[in-house]
């Protein structure tokens, strides 16, 4: 449960009236009314509840083979997520997710790596596996594919870069799960594909919401709007029911 900053009012978050997001934390509200006079002056009520960070999955290519770029423009996703406050969910490994771990880091971003191994050593030894841009490493001892469920379940949004089969099957897990899903256009691998992809689920309906977008910023503003106007209400996974969902989410299109 969280609490309303303004009124102090216990909340299950996925039923409060409204949310807000301010400095990356995400505060929920019993009313639209609490809502505006928290955004009105947020440094007066921003401390009066505790109010978790957002989190936002990078999934793709942990090779090494990518254009300048392509890593810029990964990077520049990084510093739009670390510049927000937000925490940058990886699978700890090199590539297009360091690449988007090492633009966090620029902007003071925390940045967390979910590592397919069972301890520091053999994240470096037997993954190869970088270090330096985490500010925290989860051991999962679940390797190079077991970690993918992790990865998404521990990210409030997600966003695809690049990538190959590895990343597809990311996606495919934040789809079945209800994920809101940013695709970052123009950064290769199978970014291309996915819209293609979706397009074959016919009527398939998990919850799951897409934005294609190449600006990383624009992609980012634009992922966070949606969530704060109505994907926070979606439940995780496959707890709770339908009901929880508000009416203005039963008709939801992809986001082009």
């Amino acid at each position: 449960m969280m609490r309303d900053p303004v009124c102090l009012m216990e909340l299950d978050p996925r039923k409060a009236a409204a949310m807000a997001e301010f400095g990356g934390h995400a505060y929920y509200f019993c009313s639209e009314g609490h809502k505006q006079t928290f955004i009105s002056q947020p440094e007066i009520y921003q401390d009066k509840a505790p109010a978790m960070r957002l989190t936002i999955g990078v999934m793709g290519s942990a090779g090494d083979d990518h254009p300048e770029a392509v890593k810029q423009q990964v990077r520049a996703l990084g510093q739009a997520i670390g510049g927000r406050g937000f925490v940058l969910i990886t699978g700890a490994c090199p590539g297009l997710p360091y690449e988007c771990a090492v633009g966090a880091r620029q902007e003071g971003g925390w940045s967390v790596g979910i590592s397919p191994a069972l301890s520091l050593d053999e994240h470096v030894h037997k993954y190869h596996s970088p270090t330096d841009m985490f500010d925290v490493l989860i051991y999962t001892g679940s390797g190079l594919m077991g970690r993918e469920v992790t990865n998404i379940r521990s990210s409030d949004m997600v966003v695809i870069v690049g990538g190959r089969s590895g990343t597809l099957g990311e996606f495919a897990i934040a789809y079945d799960e209800g994920k809101l899903i940013g695709v970052l256009q123009g950064s290769g691998g199978v970014t291309g594909e996915i819209p293609h992809i979706v397009a074959s689920f016919g009527d398939k309906d998990t919850g799951a919401r897409m934005i294609y977008e190449a600006d990383p910023a624009v992609l980012i503003e634009r992922m966070v709007a949606m969530y704060i106007e109505q994907h926070y209400r979606h439940p995780s996974c496959f707890c709770g029911g339908a009901d929880t969902i508000g009416d203005e989410d039963e008709d939801r299109p992809a986001m082009k």
